[in-house]
């Protein structure tokens, strides 16, 4: 009997990204890169692979590489809750959240190390473009519908 995951063979790539509540500037430079690797932590925790994790003060960007059986939005939730919970507890800022929504884009395999350094240089690519512009511009560039009153919610 031959076991059915030895031959599942896959590459399932996101790039999420969600923004706090009320793209609040609430994500501190002290602490980001250790928000960030919180992040990352979770992630391994639920199995997935971090690829990498960037953003500014009021949103994170990940690339995520998951396995057959991850679920995005279980993963996305779990993620957001356990961070939330970090920054109360560690950074003291009981008020921090997310939004209550995300945003998850598939990657292709010939794109990875694209998104790779996109994230990587997120503070220099927002000195230019607004966090809302750049996550507008995500939707319509992979052809998502949405309606602007329920983006930053």
């Amino acid at each position: 009997m031959h076991n059915v995951m030895s031959q599942t063979h896959l590459s399932l790539h996101a790039h999420l990204v969600f923004h706090t509540k009320d793209n609040r500037p609430s994500i501190r430079e002290e602490w980001r890169n250790n928000l960030h690797a919180f992040l990352g932590g979770c992630l391994k925790t639920a199995g997935c692979i971090p690829e990498a994790i960037g953003g500014t003060n009021d949103h994170a960007h990940l690339l995520v590489g998951f396995g057959a059986t991850h679920w995005l939005a279980n993963i996305v939730k779990d993620v957001k809750v356990a961070s939330s919970k970090w920054v109360h507890t560690e950074i003291g800022d009981r008020l921090f959240a997310w939004q209550g929504g995300y945003g998850a884009f598939t990657v292709s395999p010939l794109q990875i190390e694209n998104v790779k350094r996109y994230i990587a240089n997120q503070m220099e690519h927002h000195r230019v473009k607004t966090a809302r512009d750049e996550y507008v511009e995500l939707l319509r560039s992979a052809g998502v519908d949405y309606d602007e009153k329920y983006l930053w919610k």
